[in-house]
């Protein structure tokens, strides 16, 4: 028997050395609009009437088996239509910033792995690039599996909106429970602000990632139903020493700087974030929910370390608050699922809710800034075709932490299609 089924595997390791998988999706968005473009104003943005469109994303995702069933993955990305921008740390140019492309968008390889599953799919083990296990947005990021015309606005801003990163990762299926465990780069701490926290610490502007500072995720999710999902993610990490340069070395009277970078080590900053999650999706109804809470330390040090950074690095050098908090929750019915529809039709009334705040706990020193703590409304209606089409237009509603501030108006219509 042992010896027939090595033949049987010898004979599909034979069949030909690769199998490939073409998938992808896309996604366009018409928005009305308003307010004008300038939040930053003391009352907030002004009232206005304009209409902006979008191509937001489009994704090529490539799937493909190797012999001995070792798998590879690779996804790229091209938003807004541009190329993206690279920047190289030139020091013989006495350690300034160049910068090699400039256009708006970009194209990204968001995943980029190979991976080895065992015992029928029960461990994996995956090296590359590749999504974090943090939050929904890395489970569900296509334009069919979220309900309204875009993705969270919390999720995005708090952290990376659909943060992928280089590393490890180790997984196992138990039954209805999933575990999952990571080793990635840490972030880079120059881009942290008062209105993106740690989301733009996200390492893009440089050529190659700086790993100095790794993290570690955790990640559980439970399957009690068919269409039911919950679970929750941690996530700690260093973010002092992935910077460009050694600024948070620590000062030391008798270090030879000469022959050591940093000789009495650096700084540390780490990060933690935890999250819950949830999702449904039983008979006519989906539901997906999530909360997020993350702290850092030395916000104080990292925020006088980025006042004092080059222009050239184009990061907003503002305050970094010590905790932000974001949340989101959305409901929606299939009404096609009560009348006599063909059921590869889906019309799906909707609604939204969320809440966030960068600037969630503050030290004594920093003005809680509330214009970064944001409450989000929004209802619409969606339609899809076999869930490879979909249509939707919702309104939503945007107030701030502070009735001086102006609140703001969007009517969106979101075109989208998976492939």
């Amino acid at each position: 028997m042992a010896s027939e089924n090595a033949e049987e595997e010898h004979a599909v390791v034979t069949e030909g050395p690769w199998k490939l998988e073409l998938e992808g999706y896309g996604e366009l968005q018409f928005s009305w609009l308003d307010f004008g473009p300038n939040q930053n104003r003391e009352g907030g943005s002004r009232d206005d009437s304009r209409l902006v469109f979008e191509q937001t994303r489009f994704v090529l995702e490539l799937e493909g088996e190797m012999p001995y069933e070792i798998e590879f993955g690779a996804e790229i990305e091209f938003e807004h239509g541009g190329t993206g921008a690279a920047l190289e740390l030139e020091y013989e140019e006495f350690g300034e910033y160049e910068q090699e492309v400039e256009k708006g968008g970009e194209v990204v390889v968001e995943e980029l792995y190979l991976a080895k599953s065992f015992a029928d799919d029960a461990f994996w083990v995956r090296a590359g690039r590749f999504y974090v296990a943090m939050g929904l947005l890395s489970e569900l990021y296509e334009p069919t599996e979220y309900l309204a015309a875009g993705r969270p606005e919390s999720e995005q801003t708090v952290i990376p909106g659909v943060w992928d990163e280089l590393g490890l990762e180790v997984g196992s299926q138990l039954g209805p429970v999933e575990l999952t465990a990571q080793v990635v780069n840490g972030l880079d701490s120059t881009g942290f602000s008062s209105q993106f926290w740690v989301a733009s610490g996200h390492q893009r502007r440089f050529e190659l990632v700086r790993a100095t500072d790794l993290a570690g995720i955790g990640r559980v999710d439970v399957t009690p139903l068919d269409g039911v999902m919950f679970g929750v993610s941690v996530y700690y990490g260093g973010t002092s020493r992935n910077r460009p340069k050694p600024d948070f070395a620590e000062q030391c009277p008798d270090g030879d700087l000469q022959r050591e970078v940093a000789p009495c080590g650096y700084v540390s900053a780490p990060l933690l974030l935890v999250d819950a999650h949830a999702a449904i999706e039983r008979g006519p109804v989906r539901a997906r929910a999530m909360a997020l809470w993350g702290k850092l330390e030395k916000a104080d040090v990292i925020s006088e370390k980025n006042r004092n950074l080059s222009n050239n690095l184009e990061v907003l050098r503002t305050p970094v608050a010590e905790q932000a908090f974001a949340s989101w929750a959305e409901l929606g019915v299939d009404v096609a699922d009560f009348t006599a529809l063909n059921p590869r039709h889906r019309i799906e009334p909707y609604v939204r809710y969320e809440y966030y705040d960068t600037m969630f706990d503050t030290r004594e020193d920093l003005f809680d800034n509330p214009r970064f703590e944001k409450t989000l409304y929004a209802a619409g209606i969606g339609y899809a075709l076999d869930e490879a089409v979909t249509a939707k237009l919702d309104w939503t509603h945007r107030s701030f932490g502070s009735d001086r501030l102006n609140s703001e108006n969007r009517v969106r219509l979101g075109l989208g299609f998976v492939y």
